[in-house]
Order: structure tokens, then C-alpha cells, then sequence
């Protein structure tokens, strides 16, 4: 069990998907003009990345105050778009977006000893999976090309969809309601909802995996708990916001830390 935000690819300076909702919001408010002065399309609008790198950093110390008023307007961004819709929005934007630092598209901001550790564990009989705080949808496009995940493996957040009965295979449409944040405790339930076992590995990198790396336990088994650290400055980021208490249970319970600056050679 994968994480993919920090985990897989890259994550700052703020997560991919967001970049996508960002882009979103900004061209409801340019149609909507009246929305330029509420959150989250003012902050969107007027490129203010210090309200959104709080609301990251206050999520992460158990602060959600801010992060309902952004899912609050990312649902009704999305609402009456159809599931095939918003694939090929998320698709086209993942295949041409660039990251705003790293002078790469985003498809090549995934970690290539990760992949190879996906790769790996694929060709030794292994069953891979990505288990997200990000958007389910938004990563099944890319997930079976770029990790050799298939989407049916992709473990996210969803809203709740209709189905209409209005032609040719019918219509599903996103509704303006979340079904579940897959963060936190939330992880271990809908990896067992899915598959009906723990895990033999879990990967991830910050607080919010930490549920899903303790969920990573067999009495009589070996288990592989990994912690993705971020310490390269130089070829990725240096950061420990929202990874404080995984780094001390990671110490503590004995859990495999990863440094990105001492262990990998390459990064992308």
C-alpha cells in the first residue's frame, strides 16, 4: 500500500491535484466575478499560496477550520461534471502542466526508486496499490502507465456521483457532497473495504499515513512499514511540516525511514 502525495511523486510546493483544483476555481470565478472575494476562489484567484500552505500545515496539526471552507468549494466546483468529464480534464492537465519549480512536467515528477520498488514488488508476485488523501479519480488516469497500478487499485477520496439514464450508457455526474477524506484513520478502513487483508507493506510520508503504517501488522509474518524522508534541498525539497509525530513513531515502533538525500542516487 502506497501513499502517492510525497510518497510517489512530488508534493510540494503544494500537491499536484491542487494545482489542478486551483486552475479550476480561478475559471469559475473569471465566469463568476462575485466569487473573487470568498475563500477558496479569492486565494486562488490572487495566486495567494501562504493561505494554502497554511491550510496544508493547519491540517496536519489537527486543524480543519480551512481546509472544509476549500472542500467546500471544490465540491461545487465539480458538481454536475460527469466522471468522463473531469478524466479527461484531470488527463489533459497531468500530460501538459509543468511543475512550478522543478522545470519538469508533472509526469516526471514521480520518484524513480519508488517506481522501481513498485516494479519490483510487481514482478514478485506482489498486488500494488495507491492509497490517497488525494482524489481517486484525478489519479486513475495516470496510475497503470506511470506505476503499473491499474485504476481499479487506486485508493483516494470520492465524492458521491448520480446516475442518469439519459442516452447511450447513461450519465455519472459528480454531486456537490463528499463521500470520504482517505486520510488518516480513514486508510486502514477503506484498505480493508477493498481488499479484506493488512497489508504486507505500507508506504507513505507524513502524519496522515501513520493509521495505515500501524495497520501494517502480522503476528506471524514479516511486514515492511517504509517512511519517506524529505531532506534533499537540492534535487527535491527539505521539510518536516506534517511528518513531526510519523518521524517520532517511525523512531519509536522501529519503522524503515527513507532518506532522500543519503539513500537515493536518483530522485526523478
Amino acid at each position: 500500500m502506497f501513499d502517492n502525495d510525497g510518497t510517489l511523486w512530488c508534493e510540494k510546493p503544494m500537491p499536484i491535484q491542487l494545482d489542478f483544483i486551483l486552475r479550476r476555481l480561478v475559471e469559475l470565478a473569471q465566469a463568476q466575478p462575485e466569487l473573487r472575494e470568498r475563500q477558496p476562489w479569492k486565494a486562488a484567484s490572487e495566486r495567494d499560496y501562504g493561505w494554502l500552505s497554511a491550510l496544508i500545515a493547519e491540517h496536519y496539526a489537527g486543524n480543519d477550520t480551512n481546509v472544509k471552507t476549500l472542500a467546500a468549494g471544490i465540491l461545487s466546483a465539480f458538481a454536475g461534471m460527469s466522471v468522463d468529464e473531469f478524466e479527461k480534464r484531470s488527463d489533459d492537465f497531468l500530460r501538459s502542466a509543468q511543475h512550478p519549480t522543478l522545470g519538469r512536467r508533472y509526469l516526471q515528477c514521480t520518484y524513480a526508486p519508488m517506481v522501481e520498488l513498485l516494479g519490483y514488488l510487481e514482478a514478485n508476485g506482489f498486488a500494488n496499490y495507491i492509497v490517497s488523501g488525494g482524489g481517486r479519480d484525478f489519479m486513475r488516469p495516470i496510475s497503470q502507465e506511470v506505476y503499473g497500478i491499474p485504476r481499479e487499485r487506486v485508493i483516494g477520496s470520492s465524492t458521491t456521483f448520480t446516475y442518469t439514464s439519459d442516452g447511450p450508457g447513461g450519465t455519472i455526474t459528480h454531486r456537490p457532497e463528499a463521500d470520504y477524506l482517505d486520510d488518516g484513520p480513514e486508510k486502514p478502513v477503506r484498505i480493508w473495504n477493498r481488499t479484506g487483508r493488512r497489508p504486507m507493506l505500507a508506504a507513505g510520508n507524513s502524519n496522515g499515513d501513520i493509521p495505515m503504517l500501524q495497520f501494517t501488522h502480522h503476528a506471524s509474518k514479516p511486514t515492511l512499514r517504509l517512511l519517506v524522508v524529505h531532506d534533499d534541498a537540492e534535487r527535491e525539497f527539505d521539510y518536516t511540516t506534517g511528518a513531526e509525530q510519523a518521524l517520532k513513531e517511525a523512531e519509536a515502533a522501529g519503522w524503515t525511514t527513507v532518506s532522500m538525500r543519503n539513500d537515493w542516487t536518483t530522485v526523478f
